[in-house]
């Protein structure tokens, strides 16, 4: 059994959407909060081969917006609500995004990458809040398993991705801060009865989805035609959509391990890549028997 664990059943027991419910997601977020500020860490300067690595991965552009905008969008929300514990850590998530998008934007400075976000702030509604806590859910997730597998890779130098370690942690954070207000939230609103939570959420899940899969689409028709791919061949090459489920699915166990039991976590997005794992995995057992026929 994990300490987490024991500890947790030693405290009592609540209703999701309670007053005991909100102090524990709202003062676990605020009380992991680290300070610090992107200039003030250790960059490391880049040999050719990862600098020209760096810079030949298209997401730059749009990570920069989303997380500028988020920042401003979760700022000026943070104001609308009337809870002050609620209210205070809504506005450190608006910080903490912001601070990400400080943090791209120093390295993007510092090694030249090619960036050209477009200025475009979402209207600080709880609609808007509600899709990028859904967005965030299927970001952090397929973020997961991408950064241990760069990891693992090499692609960069550990000196900078141990930089971009701190980063994820505060996006586990996140989505395990959203899933609870949002259904903290729906309980409060008179939608806490299982159904009632079960639709909305589904809905924000596809529609999550969709925004990523044209966002997907846009970022595969930015890399341009110069070749940039072949810097990732010798590392990317015994990539496949097993490991790559596997892999994320492992690393976001292990981010929500480190969270209070009690707590909610993002379960549709997990449960659906271990579904796509298992329709896999039958796939290439049936494809191996039948090639060795």
């Amino acid at each position: 059994m994990q300490m987490s664990e024991a500890i947790a059943r030693t405290q009592p027991k609540f209703r999701v959407g309670s007053d005991e419910h909100k102090r524990l997601f709202c003062e676990s977020f605020v009380s992991t909060h680290v300070a610090f500020e992107p200039e003030n860490l250790p960059w490391p300067e880049l040999d050719p081969i990862s600098l020209a690595r760096l810079r030949a991965i298209p997401i730059w552009t749009m990570a920069l917006e989303a997380e500028v905008n988020a920042g401003k969008m979760l700022s000026g929300f943070a104001q609308t609500e009337p809870d002050p514990l609620v209210r205070q850590a809504l506005a450190l998530q608006g910080y903490e995004e912001d601070r990400h998008g400080r943090l791209l934007s120093y390295m993007i400075a510092k090694y030249g990458l090619n960036v050209k976000p477009i200025a475009a702030v979402e209207t600080p509604t709880r609609q808007a809040f509600v899709d990028f806590g859904y967005n965030e859910c299927v970001d952090s997730f397929a973020g997961f398993g991408i950064f241990k597998l760069a990891c693992d890779a090499r692609i960069l130098p550990e000196s900078l991705t141990s930089l971009f370690a701190r980063v994820m942690l505060e996006e586990a954070r996140h989505i395990v801060f959203f899933i609870n207000w949002i259904a903290y939230d729906r309980y409060r609103r008179g939608y806490g009865s299982p159904p009632a939570q079960f639709v909305p959420a589904m809905l924000g899940y596809g529609g999550a989805i969709v925004r990523r899969v044209k966002g997907g689409a846009e970022v595969s028709g930015d890399g341009g035609g110069d070749g940039n791919l072949d810097l990732f061949g010798d590392v990317m090459r015994d990539l496949s959509l097993e490991k790559f489920l596997r892999t994320a699915i492992a690393e976001n166990d292990r981010y929500m391990e480190d969270f209070d039991p009690r707590l909610l976590r993002p379960r549709v997005i997990p449960a659906l890549a271990r579904a796509a794992l298992g329709v896999s995995n039958v796939v290439s057992y049936v494809r191996e028997k039948l090639l060795s026929r």
